[in-house]
Order: C-alpha cells, then sequence, then structure tokens
C-alpha cells in the first residue's frame, strides 16, 4: 500500500527532516537513506516501523542541517595542519621552486576546518518523537488510500453475489433438460433395437429405469450447488473481513485461494454456456481482488 509523510523539527542544534514512503509489495522491505553521522537512527526508524507496518516497501530518509553557532561552531585542525606544513617543507627540500600553499588553499583543505560533533544522544529523544510524528501521519495516509480500496473490493464482492443468485436457478434447468435428451436418444435407440417389436428388446420400464440411473448419476456429477454455497460463505467471510477492518492482507489472500478453488470446480462441471460464462465472470473478479489484496496490510 503506497503512503507519504514527511516532518521537520527544529532543535538546538539544527533542523531535522524526515521522510516516509512505501510502495507496494506482498512483504515488509525496509530502506533507509541517512546520513553517515546518524548511522544510529537506522536503529530507531526499524523497530518504529516494524511494530507498525506489515507490507510494503518503505523508505525512510533522515536529514540534518546543522544551525550556525558564531562561538564555537568550528574550529582549525592544528595536528593535520603540522602534517601539511611537514609535507610542504620535505617537497620543497626536493621542488626548490614549487609554490607553497596559500591560506586560501589551506582553509579549502578536506578536513583542516573541523566542525563541532554533533551529540546524537542527546538527539536521539527528538529524532524518537518526530519519527513517531511522521509514522502518525504515514498511517493516516495508507488507511486513507486503504478505505478506497476496500470499497473497490466490496463492489467486486457485491457483483461476485450478483452472478451466484443469478445462476442458482439454473441448476434445476440442467437436470431438466439432460433427463429431456437422455429420453429421447434412449426411446431412439429403443426403436432401433426392436422395429418389429421383438421381445428380445428390452422393454420401456427397463429403458426408463436406465434413464432414471442415468439423470441421477448425472445430477450427482454435475451438482454445483455445494460450490455455490461455499462461494456465498466465502465471499460472505470476504465482506466481513474487509467491514472489520485492522491487518486483513493474508487473511484476504487466504480467502482469494478459496474463491478461485470454487470458481474453478464451477467451471469444471458446467453443463451449460451460462454456468460456464458465470465461472469465467467469477474468475476475472477474482484476479482483480487477487491483485489489490498484495496492496493491502
Amino acid at each position: 500500500m503506497t503512503g507519504y509523510a514527511t516532518s521537520t523539527q527544529e532543535t538546538e542544534a539544527g533542523t531535522m527532516t524526515i521522510e516516509i514512503k512505501s510502495v507496494n509489495s506482498r512483504f515488509l522491505d525496509l530502506q533507509f537513506r541517512i546520513n553517515d553521522d546518524f548511522r544510529s537512527v537506522e536503529n530507531l526508524f526499524r523497530e518504529a516501523v516494524s511494530r507498525r507496518v506489515v507490507r510494503g516497501k518503505v523508505e525512510c530518509r533522515f536529514s540534518f542541517g546543522k544551525k550556525n553557532n558564531e562561538n564555537n561552531n568550528k574550529a582549525l585542525n592544528h595536528s593535520l595542519l603540522t602534517q601539511l606544513a611537514a609535507f610542504q617543507q620535505t617537497l620543497q627540500g626536493q621542488f626548490p621552486q614549487a609554490a607553497t600553499l596559500s591560506v586560501n588553499e589551506l582553509l579549502r583543505w578536506p578536513g583542516v576546518i573541523e566542525e563541532a560533533e554533533i551529540n546524537t544522544e542527546h538527539l536521539q529523544q527528538a529524532i524518537s518523537q518526530t519519527i513517531q510524528q511522521t509514522l502518525d501521519q504515514f498511517i493516516i495516509s495508507r488507511e486513507r488510500e486503504g478505505a478506497a480500496l476496500g470499497q473497490v473490493l466490496l463492489g467486486c464482492i457485491t457483483s461476485m453475489e450478483a452472478i451466484v443468485e443469478k445462476i442458482r436457478p439454473l441448476l434445476p434447468q440442467v437436470l431438466q433438460q439432460f433427463q429431456q435428451k437422455s429420453i429421447t436418444r434412449l426411446e431412439e435407440a429403443l426403436g432401433l433395437a426392436a422395429p418389429d417389436g421383438n421381445s428380445a428388446a428390452i422393454s420401456r420400464e427397463e429403458a426408463m429405469d436406465r434413464i432414471r440411473q442415468e439423470v441421477t448419476l448425472y445430477g450427482i456429477r454435475i451438482d454445483v450447488a455445494e460450490e455455490l454455497s461455499r462461494l456465498s460463505a466465502h465471499l460472505t467471510e470476504t465482506r466481513h473481513i474487509l467491514q472489520k477492518g485492522g491487518q486483513v492482507g493474508k487473511r484476504l489472500d487466504f480467502m482469494m485461494q478459496e474463491l478461485n478453488r470454487e470458481a474453478n470446480t464451477l467451471g469444471s462441471k458446467a453443463a451449460l454456456k451460462e454456468l460456464a460464462d458465470a465461472s469465467m465472470d467469477l474468475k476475472l473478479l477474482i484476479e482483480q481482488m487477487r491483485e489489490q489484496v498484495q496492496n493491502l496490510e
């Protein structure tokens, strides 16, 4: 599930900015963009996010702008200057014509000017508070998207329930059509077997018994009433999960598997074009739901 939040906090040492954003992922994938001076902040981020987020590729950014302090913010690195002077003296001994370092060059030399180190321990409480504030906003943004996705999924459930109710009355029609076809087919076969009324041919009563057996066996083979009942039960449970809220992603993953299983069985037993079409429509809706469920926590 996507989400975004950012917070800025002023401290005595400077300004911290925290940004948290996420994109869809089935699992929790944490990434950090933090200045080297604040590497210890990564553990605070990891613990805070892991407690409140289960799914998503989450990127956490932390930046800190130091506050200018005219009193004691910068100092010269005298040890480094001594080394540079010794190096220069040695080089000039070998290369007398070499120019000496200017003051400007020395001041721009990496490490000559030292900035006062930031005590991250003193800032830890402020950092923790800001992380929590940002997480609060981040969770709210994800909840808004989750609510929107929930409405989409509920719409799919309503469509699937309508399909189930539409095909339920077709079941008696399937058996009736098969019975009529069987009677016609066996009567034709009976007439061919005994065109002159030969007593060796099976009687009409025996033919009707065979028809009843065939219809019974066929009815058992194509009966999808149980599949439709399970579909209805699964859809009711899926609706309940969505309306209850909370962390629903993994439970909905399981429900999608169950719904797909029943839709496949319905298709394999389809004896009418209407049933086959209904199975296909159900599977399309289930696939749409499956794609959206991956985005829900």
